[in-house]
């Protein structure tokens, strides 16, 4: 089994990031993840663009696979700021996370959401607390 299938089956369990929204890990190393997700019905709100919540669900989990995916210790969010930066124009979102600093107990994330037409729709930061 490749080291990107044993993520996936690690974090199946995420019920609400991978079965109710549907993202898909794309890619993952140390420090460094790509999630997408394919845009439904589901995922739109009444302007019939990405709601807030789904696209800050995709950042959220491709940070959780940055910070885990590759590693024994576990990190959760302690703070988490999303700017909404323009309604995606496709049909794919993608999540790129990456670590900017990674110390003992805390760490620092970003995470830009585009769409598969390179709109760039949400960018985030993302504080971690290292816990293991």
């Amino acid at each position: 089994m490749s080291a990107l299938e044993e993520i996936r089956k690690r974090f199946q369990n995420d019920h609400f990031a991978t079965d109710a929204t549907g993202i898909v890990i794309d890619s993952a190393e140390p420090g460094k993840a790509v999630c997408s997700l394919t845009l439904e019905e589901r995922h739109l709100n009444e302007n019939n663009v990405p709601m807030g919540g789904a696209i800050f669900t995709l950042a959220d989990f491709a940070c959780a696979i940055a910070a885990n995916g590759c590693t024994e210790k576990k990190t959760v969010s302690q703070q988490v700021s999303i700017s909404f930066l323009a309604p995606a124009k496709g049909k794919r979102l993608i999540a790129e996370a990456s670590c900017l600093r990674a110390g003992r107990t805390t760490a620092l994330y970003e995470v830009d959401v585009r769409d598969e037409q390179d709109t760039y729709v949400a960018h985030a930061t993302v504080n971690g607390y290292v816990i293991g």
